[in-house]
C-alpha cells in the first residue's frame, strides 16, 4: 500500500494550490502531522539536534494559525512518541522543555484564537514540569470551541490498542459489556480518541514513507500526503499544497 501511496506522491499534479482555492472546496475536518526532520535539519547546518526541534516548535505555531483560519476543526500532532524515549538523555530533556515553551508564549494566542488544547498518551512518564504546562493550557482553553489541537505526547498507538483490549476485557468480566456487543465502533470508544474523528489527511515530512505507530486504527482510510520537505522548513504553502491534493481525491471507502 505504501508503495502506491509513494508512486501517487512522485506524479503529483504540479498545479499549485491557493489559500482561497482550497477554501472555497471542502476542507479536511481532521488533520495529522507526523511532524519529522528536525534533527536532519540541524545536522545539515552542523547544528545540535536541539536547535532543529526549537525551529520546529516556530513551525508549530504557524501551521496552527493557518489551519484554524482555513477551518480545519483537529490538529493532531506527533510530538513525542513511546520509542523517543531511547534517544541521547539531553534530547529528551529538551524535548520534555518544548511544551512549557511553546505553550508559555503561545497560548495567549490559543485563547485569543478560540483553540482548544488537547493531549493523547501515556502521561505517566512525562515529566511533571512537562504535565504542568500542558494541563494548564488545556484547564485554560477547555471552554473553547474551535480548533483542537492535539498533542500525541508519549503516545504509541499499539499501546493505545493493547489498553483499550485490555479495558474491554475488564469491561466484559464486570459484566459491563457482552463478547457480542463487541464491535469496531465500541473499540473505538476505548481508544484515546473516542471524541474526536478519524484523521481525513496525514501528512508526513522528512521524506519517510512509514506510520511509525501513529494512530494505527484511526488512519484506516486516512488520505496519505508525503513530503521531502523538513519539518523545521515546512511551509504554510505545503500545507495548502497538501489539501489541495487531498481535495481532488476521491475517497470511496471500499465502494465503487
Amino acid at each position: 500500500m505504501l508503495d502506491k501511496l509513494r508512486r501517487w506522491n512522485k506524479k503529483e499534479n504540479n498545479e499549485s494550490f491557493t489559500k482561497e482555492a482550497v477554501k472555497s472546496k471542502p476542507i479536511p475536518k481532521h488533520i495529522a502531522i507526523i511532524m519529522d526532520g528536525n534533527g536532519r535539519w540541524a545536522s545539515k547546518r552542523a547544528l545540535p539536534r536541539v536547535a532543529g526541534h526549537h525551529e520546529g516548535m516556530k513551525v508549530v505555531k504557524k501551521i496552527t494559525k493557518l489551519a484554524s483560519e482555513l477551518g480545519v476543526e483537529v490538529l493532531t500532532l506527533y510530538a513525542f512518541s513511546t520509542e523517543n524515549w531511547k534517544r541521547p538523555k539531553q534530547e529528551v530533556e529538551y524535548l520534555m522543555k518544548l511544551p512549557e515553551e511553546f505553550l508559555g508564549t503561545f497560548l495567549p494566542e490559543l485563547i485569543e484564537q478560540n483553540v482548544k488544547v488537547q493531549m493523547m498518551g501515556n502521561p505517566e512518564e512525562i515529566p511533571k514540569h512537562t504535565r504542568s504546562a500542558v494541563e494548564k493550557a488545556m484547564e485554560k482553553t477547555k471552554e473553547n470551541t474551535g480548533l483542537i489541537l492535539n498533542f500525541a505526547l508519549n503516545y504509541g498507538s499499539r499501546d493505545e490498542i493493547t489498553q483499550a483490549v485490555k479495558y474491554i476485557i475488564k469491561d466484559v468480566q464486570n459484566g459491563k459489556l457482552t463478547e457480542e456487543g463487541i464491535s469496531e465502533e465500541l473499540l473505538s470508544e476505548y481508544l484515546m480518541t473516542s471524541s474526536l474523528q478519524d484523521p481525513d489527511l496525514l501528512i508526513r515530512t522528512s521524506g519517510e514513507h512509514r506510520l511509525s505507530n501513529f494512530m494505527l486504527w484511526q488512519l484506516a482510510y486516512t488520505e496519505f500526503w508525503f513530503t521531502d520537505v523538513l519539518w523545521p522548513d515546512f511551509s504554510e504553502e505545503e500545507l495548502i499544497q497538501a489539501i489541495g491534493e487531498f481535495q481532488m481525491r476521491g475517497r470511496r471507502y471500499g465502494g465503487i
